[in-house]
């Protein structure tokens, strides 16, 4: 039972310390020319998530032992189960966040839940049980194609409909669901604000504004060095964050002047990042006075505000003097002066919007994808002699979740991961099977997941093992001798998702990764074509369109690095792709540095520059749309940008350059 980040790669865990994320984790990851087994294996190196993870350990440990002490050790070890989904899908966030993204999962595992027990309590034929799994394994792979909460939702109704098909029932049969109910509503009251989270330090979103204010402070002091870009991914993730911590305004119920405080200060943020990215792009640096302005604004942040004095200094060039104006604007916005940054509130966070609908094509297909592999599993485990036949569906599930990386390394990596849990699941259990030591187990590992989800994924099913196998233990089922078949329908069920999830299905890399590349250019050029308008940049749309834009760059990229985790020919194909990447981030940058000689340099846009861009980006779609990636890299500049050519100009240098139609030296 998992649930994991991207395997082999770096990634921000939404439960970690804002603080603490991204430098840290950028070092962690492979050398570029570094094989795929290599970024495969390697883990992240997250911080300890410790509210999460003390949450975690009371959430599995009281329900146990209540149901201990009542001698209803079944009903606790539901219970228990539920607290653990709830866990899964626990975050450090606002309650009115967190709630929502915790109820969803665990209301779609309590009917799973319910309809697992139902099957179990009427004990149908072996083809009427697997008609069920596979309709609602359909069901399942739709709603995990919509998006993020739809994938939890999805994967749980799944996993709970086969785990409930085979564990042993509660007294009544139905009180499986509700106990489920019960133990996630125990997790969500241990998350709820204390007091203490009325200080500015302790609310996750002053955190988390504060880590993008001191993201924002390295790129400053990145500025025309080859750290610069591994920077400015950082700074994208944690903007993407605080987006992703402040939700919409609701028309009805106004927001509290914190929280209209921390959007003014996010959207100063989002200002000064437009001027870095300008910078960062014309290989432009900053004195080192000005770049350790945002660590100040950080502290400020972090204390509730304060003044930050901003070094009066003498910007050269239009993207310094973009960079001075921003700095200004949110030096006002944090001290509590209100300010006109030039932008509008944010989009809605990703996680409030679905990707695709539910009957839609691409939802569809996923349905189809997993219904295909649990029907499989069904004719397997019904015609070969299996003790626990609900492991099979159970481990498909976790291994087809849509936002969990490649499918290729999540089955090698689970099958590796169950080989090292069943090992030491069996050594603990043959040092003691008393029911309070094996609550202290349970709690343990589930105190483990937090962090092993941010890891790794083999290092999560490491973790995940013990616990499954010890709620098995504490309900009845189990015994140390049975642990070794829970490898055999691991590899199984890996084999079967392998060959018809993977191998045989009709869904190859380049459906990951060239559909995310082509929305980053559209992306792209609708924020060109905002600040290349004739009369102006239009700020209140151009900001929408920015954000936008960098968050599709960040799918972009991230598809493409986890595709070089992969063996090939996927990871092959990554690697082509991985300079188109580059060249449309280095793009973004290129625009915004033309959006600040528009504001400070009164240039007006040539319509031939603006037209050659469009039309690369264009070649650049059609290529993605035909699978042809570039067969060369755009040159990256050494030197910086001259300020009295257009950025445009030199934009359109480097994607001819990428697109082989253009001058060598890419326009140096």
């Amino acid at each position: 039972m998992s649930h994991s980040s991207d395997p082999g790669r770096p990634a921000l865990h939404p439960g970690q310390a804002p603080q603490q994320i991204g430098r840290s984790l950028v070092t962690a990851a492979p050398p570029a020319d570094a094989p795929w087994w290599a970024r495969a294996a390697r883990p992240a190196r997250p911080p300890l998530p410790l509210a999460l993870m003390v949450r975690a350990a009371f959430g599995m440990a009281v329900p146990l032992a209540v149901g201990l002490l009542t001698h209803r050790v079944d009903l606790g070890v539901f219970a228990g189960l539920g607290a653990m989904h709830a866990t899964m899908n626990d975050r450090i966030e606002p309650v009115r966040l967190r709630a929502p993204r915790i109820g969803g999962a665990v209301l779609a595992s309590a009917l799973g839940m319910l309809i697992g027990t139902a099957l179990q309590h009427l004990q149908p034929a072996a083809l009427t049980l697997g008609a069920v799994l596979t309709v609602t394994a359909f069901v399942s792979g739709a709603l995990s194609a919509t998006g993020p909460r739809g994938s939890a939702a999805g994967m749980l109704l799944l996993v709970s409909a086969a785990l409930g098909s085979g564990m042993p029932l509660p007294h009544p049969w139905w009180a499986a669901a509700p106990m489920m109910l019960a133990g996630a509503a125990f997790v969500v009251l241990l998350g709820l604000p204390s007091r203490s989270y009325r200080r500015p330090a302790a609310d996750p979103r002053n955190r988390a504004l504060a880590a993008a204010y001191d993201a924002l402070g390295r790129v400053l002091a990145d500025l025309g060095t080859p750290q610069g870009a591994a920077s400015r991914q950082v700074l994208t993730a944690r903007l993407n964050q605080v987006q992703d911590l402040l939700p919409p305004p609701r028309p009805r119920l106004p927001d509290s002047p914190r929280t209209v405080r921390l959007r003014r200060m996010y959207e100063a943020a989002l200002a000064a990042t437009e001027a870095a990215a300008g910078l960062l792009w014309a290989w432009r640096p900053v004195p080192a006075e000005v770049a350790e302005v945002p660590a100040r604004l950080a502290r400020a942040v972090e204390r509730g505000g304060g003044e930050v004095p901003v070094p009066d200094w003498l910007p050269d060039t239009p993207s310094r003097r973009a960079l001075d104006a921003a700095l200004r604007a949110a030096s006002e916005t944090v001290a509590g002066r209100e300010t006109a940054p030039g932008t509008a509130p944010a989009p809605p966070p990703d996680p409030w919007r679905l990707r695709v609908r539910l009957l839609s094509a691409a939802s569809v297909r996923y349905g189809l994808r997993v219904a295909l592999c649990i029907a499989v599993g069904s004719a397997v485990t019904a015609s070969l002699p299996l003790s626990k036949s609900y492991w099979v569906p159970m481990t498909i599930a976790f291994v087809l979740k849509p936002d969990l990386g490649s499918v290729f390394l999540r089955a090698v990596s689970r099958s590796v991961g169950t080989v090292l849990g069943v090992a030491v699941t069996a050594g603990l259990l043959s040092l003691t099977t008393d029911a309070w030591a094996l609550t202290g187990i349970a709690a343990l590992c589930v105190a483990l997941l937090p962090y092993a989800t941010a890891a790794h994924y083999g290092l999560n099913t490491v973790v995940m093992t013990p616990m499954a196998l010890v709620l098995l233990q504490l309900g009845g089922q189990s015994g140390a001798a049975e642990f070794w078949p829970r490898l055999l329908d691991t590899v199984l069920a890996s084999a079967i998702v392998l060959l018809f999830g993977y191998l045989l299905w009709p869904e190859r890399a380049r459906h990951r990764i060239e559909p995310r590349l082509v929305t980053a250019a559209a992306a792209l050029e609708s924020y060109l074509a905002s600040v290349a308008q004739p009369d102006g940049p239009q700020p209140l749309a151009e900001v929408w369109l920015r954000r936008t834009a960098y968050r599709a760059l960040a799918d972009a990229r991230s598809e493409v690095e986890r595709g070089l985790s992969e063996p090939p020919p996927t990871g092959r194909l990554a690697a082509q792709w991985l300079p188109a990447t580059a060249a449309l981030e280095r793009l973004s940058g290129a625009v915004a540095a033309f959006a600040a000689q528009r504001r400070y340099g009164g240039r007006v846009p040539d319509p031939v520059e603006v037209a050659r861009v469009r039309r690369a980006l264009d070649d650049l779609t059609a290529a993605a749309r035909a699978h042809r990636p570039p067969t060369r890299a755009a040159v990256r500049p050494t030197r910086p940008h001259d300020p009295t050519r257009s950025a445009l100009g030199r934009a359109a240098d480097e994607l001819d350059t990428l697109l082989g139609s253009g001058r060598p030296d890419g326009g140096r």
